[in-house]
């Protein structure tokens, strides 16, 4: 039988369930929402930017590079900070388990409205896509905890099985929606993302009962002394400084988006929301004692490294979708595949080489490299997957503008090494980095410091969409310059962090 729900509506399974492969059935119904939420969204990510830089004869938008970049940038970056809204609202108000259900209806009807032919339900379509995403993606990774009793020896297993099904979304998903997109029509793709996430939707709403007493909608509310306490040291950071981050931040933005028309003013409003919650971050981190300073500055040492890396890798939803699209051969062995497949052999590489990491981890076991060197060599291998790119750009032969023939592209395996440089960075950095948030942070910021960490995301989500609106395949080294700057500034960053690396572990407590 369940624990019984506490006043957050939280509660766990029975250690006696083990109805799904030895874990809670609810695992199950978490899985393949999650499965297909992702589906949905790198589905849409696979063909998003080739959508809005294809010419009109081709069914496209044709909009200018840099002005699809920072639709891209705006737009990938929200499907990160919406997260903190949508987290918030499911432990104050609505509960874990409502909050992915109104999520996942969000985000289908964005998909749909995606699937008519206009540009305002385009951007209705992402806009909803957005806000849908901050419901359903930290909840029912939260409810995923919520299955296990504290202590119970297969919450990790748990997670890696969870972790296993999102890599599975986003590895079927260009191969199906990018069919659709890029040999059928592109609207048939958008909608298609939306009936898988409906299908998602309908097998957890048919799973509920494996969910009873998971993720409840918060069952009592404290007293009046308990609200005006809470309040009260939450105003704490809702102060001047606060206010005027914002400011600054939103006049910045609607300046530098002002050109751009109402989506550079949507963009605009990115650092603003930025800043909103670096003030709110910097009101709630004051009274600390000195430990817990120097923890925190642990973790923003390590977040500006983490933008760094996120700038590099989320290019393979811009710049590099360009260079598969346009430069890079698109047949093996006589059959010729959509450009946007090249976006599931990154998760086929997660998929086959997670294992052998956490194995790796597992031997070295004293010998393991810390968090910080970790990073360092994330890094690495994202610097080196750019000077790779960078190097296949010289190999193309300039055309005075004309389309390049199948024989002057470069091969597929230029691209697929790519790839497989980035997952090992990948896997060196990412699930570090929250493990490291979860060990570092002061028991009472969990929360804040993770949403810090995705903060790192988006904002590195950002600038690699603004950076991807850079690509010019026509003009004599500009590829070689842009991939070349990207290169040099992650491995600068990587020998720097090696570098503070000693600092840093006399910062971060021993536990940890």
């Amino acid at each position: 039988m369940s624990t019984p729900i506490d006043g957050t509506g939280v509660s766990s399974a029975s250690i006696d369930d083990r109805g799904f492969f030895g874990h809670p059935r609810g695992l199950s119904t978490l899985f393949f929402t999650e499965m297909w939420e992702r589906f949905s969204f790198y589905g849409l990510r696979a063909i998003l930017f080739l959508y809005m830089t294809t010419e009109l004869a081709k069914g496209g938008l044709a909009l200018p590079r840099p002005y699809a970049g920072l639709i891209m940038a705006t737009y990938a970056s929200s499907v990160y900070w919406t997260p903190l809204i949508g987290g918030w609202l499911a432990d104050k108000w609505l509960g874990a388990r409502r909050a992915v259900l109104i999520g996942g209806i969000i985000i289908a009807c964005g998909h749909f409205s995606m699937a008519i032919d206009s540009m305002p339900t385009f951007y209705l379509g992402l806009t909803l896509i957005a806000i849908g995403t901050g419901f359903l993606k930290p909840n029912v990774s939260t409810m995923v905890g919520y299955l296990y009793d504290e202590g119970d020896a297969r919450r990790d297993a748990g997670f890696s099985i969870f972790y296993m099904g999102i890599n599975l979304g986003a590895l079927l998903a260009p191969l199906v929606v990018g069919y659709l997109g890029q040999r059928v029509e592109w609207h048939y793709g958008f909608g298609a993302a939306g009936v898988f996430m409906v299908m998602g939707l309908i097998q957890y709403v048919v799973g509920r009962k494996r969910l009873r007493g998971v993720g409840e909608k918060p069952a009592r509310q404290p007293d009046i002394a308990q609200v005006t306490k809470g309040l009260d040291e939450s105003a704490s950071g809702f102060d001047f400084i606060t206010a005027a981050l914002a400011a600054i931040g939103g006049v910045l933005g609607f300046l530098g988006g002002w050109k751009w028309g109402g989506a550079g003013l949507v963009g605009g409003l990115f650092p603003g929301v930025m800043f909103f919650f670096l003030g709110y971050i910097l009101g709630t981190l004051r009274g600390l004692s000195r430990g817990d300073v120097l923890r925190v500055a642990v973790i923003f040492i390590l977040f500006v490294f983490s933008v760094i890396f996120w700038m590099s890798f989320e290019q393979a939803a811009t710049s590099l979708t360009l260079f598969a699209d346009k430069l890079t051969r698109l047949n093996i062995l006589g059959f010729k595949f959509p450009s946007s497949w090249y976006q599931s052999v990154q998760p086929t590489f997660v998929v086959l080489l997670a294992p052998v990491f956490a194995a790796i981890w597992l031997k070295l076991g004293k010998r393991n490299p810390s968090s910080p060197a970790k990073f360092s060599i994330g890094l690495f291998f994202a610097a080196l997957a750019f000077a790779v790119v960078a190097l296949a750009s010289t190999l193309i032969p300039m055309t005075g503008g004309a389309e390049l023939t199948e024989a002057q592209k470069i091969g597929p395996l230029w691209l697929v090494g790519v790839y497989f440089l980035q997952t090992l960075g990948e896997l060196c950095l990412s699930p570090v980095g929250l493990s490291t948030v979860t060990k570092v942070s002061p028991a009472r910021l969990v929360g804040l410091m993770m949403g810090v960490w995705f903060l790192s995301i988006s904002i590195g989500n950002f600038v690699a969409g603004i950076m991807g609106g850079m690509f010019n395949e026509k003009a004599e080294g500009a590829l070689v310059h842009l991939f070349g700057i990207v290169a040099v500034i992650t491995i600068i960053a990587s020998v720097v962090l090696l570098a503070l690396t000693p600092l840093i572990r006399k910062m971060t407590p021993q536990a940890a």
